[in-house]
């Protein structure tokens, strides 16, 4: 979208104030707001921050302002609010793109594919648990009804979510986003909205914007909505599912789907999975980011009986124990993301380990058809089956040997991901649990 359209969408619509946004690490957006009397300033010189105030993002409290320079093709009317406009927009600071902004870094991950005559496309199933304040102060699922051990699907949950859930679906069709499928998750108070696929940047942007909706229209309810990865031990976790596919240079043509191969998917998609698999535990440094994300990554089961989270590299056809499962012809799905996951770092890592496994042709090997969460451990090391990171730590630690993964983040942002990363590690160690006085305090 050019300035001038922007312009004409301003006088259109009514628009009187501009969210013009960014992320830091985390994906938190921040954001200023602009009147649109000033939509030509915000277009050249863009909003102002000073980025250490803002979050991990390269800065420290001397270095010079930052500015978000807004990319108009990601103008969102807000619609619940529909005088004002959400944009996103890459970091520069004096006038030089910032190689710590995580949307600059995906796009040039996505300039590398178009070289290579890609378009990456992709979709994300966002899961997030609806929580309220109970008599303790303690966060906790809010529908004293919702108490199935399997919940998922549950019509009666679902219609007593049914505005919120509406509410949502109606904001995107407004958006044309085009939604498709909404449901009650598997969790209690556990929901799931999919809409459909766009490029990466598009789907990454969208949703970003769609965890601030879900949060503002939760709040507006009394509600806090989460995508925390493992909010309860007995609950199943918040996953965000990447579906993923190349495209041709013009984006008409699915170069993943093959009629005529059992799955429905080419050789270039093999191959592609095969190097997501072959730097799988890099990749879940950046998919699962948080010391909680490898709570969620276990064989135990929840309270429903499966913890619906991949524990091992392998793939499958429509098997949902695997960490990349094909659900339809044309298609891939990895399952390893969780809600704490930065969509514009994750789509990065993930493009950037399937376009190794293309360059060196990586046999993915065959697909598994098993239950993976029933197969003994001895089985499995049997078959060579490797294990996913089981702690934050360990997965730092494989970023930090992968040169592929550190190369796509840029070899500075990552060793800064790495040293944040620790510290939130070691930072997680050094604090005693409630669960460690429960069971040492009263013993020793």
């Amino acid at each position: 979208m050019t300035l001038a359209q922007v312009k004409s969408l301003v006088e259109s619509r009514g628009i009187e104030f501009f969210l013009c946004s960014f992320v830091e690490m985390s994906g938190a957006p921040k954001a200023k707001v602009i009147p649109a009397t000033h939509l030509d300033d915000m277009a050249i010189e863009g909003a102002g921050f000073g980025g250490f105030a803002a979050g991990n993002i390269g800065q420290g409290p001397h270095d010079p302002e930052m500015a978000s320079i807004p990319d108009f093709n990601s103008v969102t009317i807000v619609p619940w609010r529909e005088n004002l406009a959400w944009v996103a927009g890459d970091m520069y600071v004096e006038g030089e793109s910032w190689h710590y902004c995580p949307r600059t870094i995906l796009r040039r991950q996505l300039e590398k594919a178009k070289q290579k005559g890609y378009v990456f496309n992709v979709g994300i199933e966002a899961e997030f648990m609806l929580l309220e304040k109970n008599e303790d102060g303690q966060y906790a699922p809010w529908d004293s009804l919702d108490t199935l051990d399997k919940p998922c699907y549950d019509l009666k949950a679902l219609y007593r979510n049914l505005d919120m859930m509406t509410g949502l679906i109606k904001y995107m069709q407004e958006l044309e986003w085009e939604p498709y499928a909404n449901d009650h998750e598997d969790g209690t108070c556990q929901y799931e909205v999919n809409w459909t696929y766009s490029d990466a940047l598009t789907t990454a942007d969208r949703h970003t914007f769609f965890k601030w909706m879900v949060k503002t229209l939760a709040e507006e309810q009394g509600l806090l909505a989460t995508f925390m990865p493992k909010p309860f031990t007995n609950l199943t976790g918040n996953g965000a599912h990447f579906h993923m596919s190349l495209w041709d240079e013009d984006n008409q043509t699915n170069l993943f789907i093959d009629e005529n191969d059992r799955n429905g998917i080419s050789q270039l998609a093999y191959w592609f999975t095969g190097g997501i698999l072959k730097h799988a535990k890099a990749v879940t440094a950046v998919t699962n980011p948080l010391v909680n994300s490898y709570k969620r990554l276990v064989r135990r089961a929840p309270r429903s009986g499966a913890s619906w989270a991949p524990v091992y590299v392998t793939y499958g056809a429509n098997n949902r124990t695997q960490m990349i499962r094909i659900p339809a012809p044309g298609r891939i799905e990895n399952r390893l993301g969780d809600g704490a996951a930065n969509p514009y770092l994750a789509a990065t890592v993930l493009l950037a380990a399937g376009l190794d496994g293309i360059e060196n042709q990586i046999d993915p090997g065959e697909q598994n058809v098993d239950n993976l969460y029933e197969i003994p451990e001895d089985e499995l090391n049997r078959r060579g089956i490797d294990s996913l990171p089981s702690t934050l730590s360990e997965a730092v630690d494989a970023l930090e040997a992968d040169d592929v993964i550190k190369d796509s983040l840029g070899l500075e942002y990552a060793d800064y991901y790495i040293q944040v990363k620790r510290e939130e590690w070691r930072n997680y160690h050094l604090s005693v649990s409630q669960w460690e006085k429960e069971k040492y305090l009263a013993v020793y």
